[in-house]
């Protein structure tokens, strides 16, 4: 991690374990996959049940045209239940495919470049209140606007945390006070009480993402406060996607990409928030040069009053494994215009774990 370490809620990581999908066929074109999940106690999903869920599949896709990509995933279905974080790096590899097969960059493919430049976030990463404070300046400086600060530890903590931030921050910009889950319900409500009227005083955009590990829980602070709400963890399908609809639990999600499978699964759910007036943070858990660019061509393709911000996570990594990356400028990014994902894994970066033919 080029800032020595990734903190929010209870946890911090210096370094995350990804899996990258080669898929070659006998045309002679190369689809590239990636997923990383956010070490194994964020999510139901860790590194290793990657790659040991790509080894359950991957026998069973030889022969398959990848460019039948409703075909892939209902085979990838019948034979794995669940586990839609497994499948992702396979179904963003088949994508790659398909843009390179149509000599046509992935944006076009999913839905057309709606937006010439994605805009993003910058992750103040957990640690003392005046140390998150001091970050705000220099990422301004690097262009970007909105803030995703992470919280979710001892409440009282956290609610310094986010008023010495906001006291950095200039009128206009986007607080995003993200607690990963880590707050009990109780902790909620006192933290969205403590910062009720933050945005009034300041003129910032505070929004609140995810207190709670649950959905119910979320649902009962979303329901006693007034801040903007984001759903996050919660959304892991179309079912919850509608829940929350229904039960107006939100103003926002985050639409991350292994969470639902990958992008055939990811842009459905997009296409379902746009017809229904939904707004989202286009992203995925975490990753390199290749999900970035995954998230960059999700987030051309998607209307910009509905994509709010993304993120750029190979910009985190201190290693590189693939060129081609989107070009991060000015607080925003640009996917490449080459077929597909745009981008070409360094093997030399990459150490081989298994094939398959």
């Amino acid at each position: 991690m080029r800032e020595g370490s990734y903190s929010w809620s209870t946890q911090s990581h210096t370094a995350f374990d990804t899996t990258i999908v080669l898929i070659d066929t006998d045309a002679g074109i190369t689809g590239v996959g990636e997923c990383c999940p956010l070490g194994p106690t964020y999510l139901p999903a860790y590194a290793h049940g990657v790659r040991a869920g790509i080894s359950q599949l991957a026998p069973g896709l030889i022969g398959y045209d990848p460019t039948q990509l409703d075909l892939i995933n209902a085979v990838m279905d019948t034979q794995l239940k669940g586990h839609p974080y497994v499948k992702s790096a396979i179904d963003m590899a088949c994508w790659d495919l398909l843009g390179k097969a149509a000599g046509l960059p992935l944006y076009i493919l999913l839905g057309g470049k709606l937006q010439e430049k994605v805009k993003l976030y910058k992750v103040v990463t957990r640690a003392d209140p005046a140390s998150m404070a001091e970050r705000i300046p220099e990422y301004r400086d690097q262009g970007f606007k909105q803030f995703q600060v992470k919280v979710g530890e001892d409440p009282a903590t956290d609610i310094i945390r986010i008023h010495r931030v906001a006291q950095e921050m200039e009128a206009g910009e986007v607080l995003n006070a993200d607690a990963n889950t880590g707050w009990k319900q109780h902790e909620a409500l006192q933290v969205a009480d403590a910062i009720a009227d933050l945005g009034k005083q300041t003129g910032i955009h505070l929004t609140f993402e995810q207190p709670c590990l649950s959905y119910h829980e979320c649902l009962a602070v979303r329901q006693h406060t007034d801040l903007p709400f984001v759903l996050d963890e919660c959304i892991d399908s179309i079912g919850a996607l509608l829940q929350g609809l229904h039960d107006h639990a939100m103003d926002m999600i985050n639409l991350k990409i292994s969470r639902f499978g990958g992008l055939t699964r990811a842009r459905q759910a997009r296409d379902l928030c746009v017809s229904l007036g939904l707004p989202m943070n286009v992203e995925d858990s975490w990753g390199g040069e290749i999900t970035t660019a995954a998230i960059a061509h999700l987030a051309h393709s998607t209307p910009s009053a509905f994509q709010f911000q993304s993120s750029a996570f190979h910009e985190y990594a201190t290693t590189q494994i693939a060129t081609g990356a989107p070009v991060v400028d000015n607080g925003t990014m640009t996917a490449s215009d080459a077929p597909g994902l745009g981008v070409e894994p360094i093997l030399d970066a990459l150490e081989p774990i298994a094939q398959f033919h």
